[in-house]
């Protein structure tokens, strides 16, 4: 397919996902974060049409987003309860959904380490629980050899849980590539579509409806009012689905509650990171927690898939749902913690720090059930909820479609002590996609190519020959290829979580002029219109010197004496897009 080719199907995608009138589905899933990426990914597979509903401006832009990406062994939970049934079955699978959706992941194994005691008595707990909850090659071990593992670890530490079957993956990685898939097999992904009212039965009448294709549907599918959810979003837009599942993370209590569902709570639990330096990464090789406590699994400090050091978090009940500030108590804390793990943590090689939200539920374990008809929540979805998504997906699958068509749902539906299916009979057929397959479509990254593989990429596709971040050696080619593909990369930080351009050592300081000028030309809009993370988050406001253009908008205008090359990269000659339309993620129809 030639560059030209690929700007108009990709310009196409996008202002398909927006639709002035409201849409008819069979299936919508409320939140984009993990969770309701892999129930996505499970689903795409049926001749079912499905929507994902995110109220930000891209997928994984909460829970899913700030987390430490460890691939939970399940020795932790409860044995019997939902955690621990999902959470061994999720970390089974994750590696081949790792490989089908070309997702980095790495089986580092896990240590939890003690110091004395009372932690080798909770660590034998620890021991006898995994065992129940089906962990493979569970052992205690001393602490001289957990010193033999990790070279770094502390003299202090007398003893440690060995869980080889612990992993690492990268959670917005494989967020978006699970939605990537689905859409790529006819799911829709509507963005800033901030749900705010839900009508079900008699109340479930939207405006002007267009039905999307579904191939189950008789033509009259919808003529009666009391068939599915009517889906409101602050801004307006309406969809309209048969059955509706609640995925919405910290959210998803007030959700709930919009049809009447008041059974549980979510509180914000606040964690503080501290990202180091990929200078500083022999300091650990496996995943380091220690001795858990009430409040969670403690700090941890982990080599990332990427090769950084993370280290944290800190582990706050807090109120505000949007609070994710970064507070000097919180990194002294995660400092003075890591320091029981290491005789010396390296912290003068943090590049940045962040804060991240889980959504706490108050029933003790994930809430996975149907408070009305054709309505189900996915909540409380905290750790291990990254590990088990996978299995929760496949959970969902067998409960929307039953045990025939998807056995090894079922089982899992059976262990968990849940009914199936959990919608009316009849409201979905469980016809399969003849052409879906599970894998999609490796990725290009440079700086993983030999030097004979750059050359060729490079003669191919001259984009690859330009390197945007120096850091993390992403090239132009790359973030193009990010632009294109399912899900669009809309803003700066779309394009770093797709591509590490801004994630190396100087945290975007030298390529976010360069990435703006390529969103800008890509998405047909001014530099002035591109922002950091959607909505109000502009990175600039207008000009402070000179009269003169920039080539994006000398090329928008079509005032630039540009190559053929420049021409075709072009994402839209036409007219830019108002800043309301770009905000929804797409051109005007």
């Amino acid at each position: 397919m030639s560059s030209k080719e690929q700007t108009e199907q990709h310009v196409g995608q996008k202002r398909s996902a927006q639709a002035a009138e409201t849409q008819n589905y069979d299936i919508a899933i409320i939140g984009g974060g993990v969770v309701g990426g892999m129930l996505a990914y499970h689903l795409a597979k049926y001749r079912s049409h499905v929507v994902i509903l995110e109220k930000e401006h891209d997928a994984a832009m909460g829970q899913s987003k700030a987390n430490s990406g460890i691939v939970h062994a399940g020795y932790d939970p409860r044995p019997g309860s939902l955690k621990a049934i999902l959470n061994v079955a999720g970390s089974e699978m994750m590696e081949e959904v790792c490989r089908n959706l070309a997702v980095k992941y790495r089986r580092n194994g896990t240590l939890v380490v003690g110091f004395g005691e009372e932690d080798q008595k909770n660590l034998e707990i620890l021991l006898e629980r995994g065992k129940q909850n089906g962990v493979r090659a569970l052992s205690l071990i001393s602490g001289q050899e957990a010193r033999a593992a990790e070279k770094n670890l502390s003299e202090r530490v007398t003893c440690a849980l060995n869980a080889p079957t612990g992993a690492v993956v990268c959670p917005y990685e494989l967020t978006l590539r699970a939605i990537g898939h689905a859409m790529d097999y006819g799911t829709d992904f509507l963005t800033d579509f901030a749900v705010s009212a839900i009508h079900s039965g008699t109340e479930a009448v939207c405006k002007k409806s267009a039905s999307a294709p579904s191939e189950m549907d008789e033509p009259d599918a919808w003529s009666e009012a009391e068939n599915g959810y009517c889906i409101e979003a602050a801004d307006g837009r309406q969809v309209r689905a048969k059955i509706v599942l609640n995925c919405a993370g910290l959210f998803a209590d007030e959700i709930a509650a919009m049809v009447g569902d008041t059974s549980f709570h979510i509180t914000p639990r606040r964690g503080e990171y501290q990202l180091l330096d990929k200078e500083a990464g022999d300091l650990v090789t496996h995943t380091i927690f220690r001795t858990p406590t009430r409040m969670g699994k403690g700090v941890l400090a982990v080599r990332t898939v990427d090769g950084n050091i993370l280290l944290g978090p800190t582990s706050e009940d807090i109120e505000d749902k949007r609070n994710t500030a970064v507070t000097a108590a919180g990194l002294e804390t995660v400092a003075v913690k890591e320091s029981e793990f290491f005789d010396h943590v390296p912290l003068q090689m943090a590049i940045t720090q962040f804060t991240g939200l889980r959504a706490h539920g108050d029933q003790g374990d994930f809430i996975i059930n149907s408070p009305r008809p054709n309505f189900l929540n996915f909540a409380g979805i905290e750790s291990p909820g990254l590990s088990s998504a996978p299995a929760i997906g496949l959970l969902a699958e067998a409960l929307l479609f039953g045990e025939t068509v998807c056995p090894s749902g079922a089982a899992l539906v059976k262990r968990a002590g849940l009914a199936f299916p959990l919608i009316e009979a009849g409201t979905l057929a469980p016809a399969r996609k003849e052409e879906w397959k599970p894998q999609q479509t490796e990725r290009v990254s440079f700086r993983e190519l030999s030097l004979e593989e750059k050359n060729a990429l490079i003669a191919k596709e001259p984009a690859y020959g330009r390197v945007i971040c120096r850091c993390e050696e992403v090239t132009e080619g790359e973030i193009l290829a990010e632009i294109r593909r399912n899900p669009p990369a809309k803003d700066i930080d779309a394009v770093k979580r797709r591509t590490r351009a801004g994630m190396g050592r100087c945290q975007s300081g030298f390529c976010m002029p360069a990435v703006c000028e390529i969103l800008a030309k890509e998405w047909g809009v001014p530099l002035t219109e591109v922002t950091k993370k959607g909505g109000g988050s502009y990175i600039l406001t207008g000009r402070t010197k000179g009269a003169g253009a920039s080539e994006a908008e000398k090329s928008l205008a079509g005032t630039a004496d540009e190559s053929e090359q420049a021409r075709e990269l072009r994402a839209d000659k036409a007219e830019s897009m108002p800043r309301e339309a770009y905000e929804n993620g797409g051109a005007k129809q």
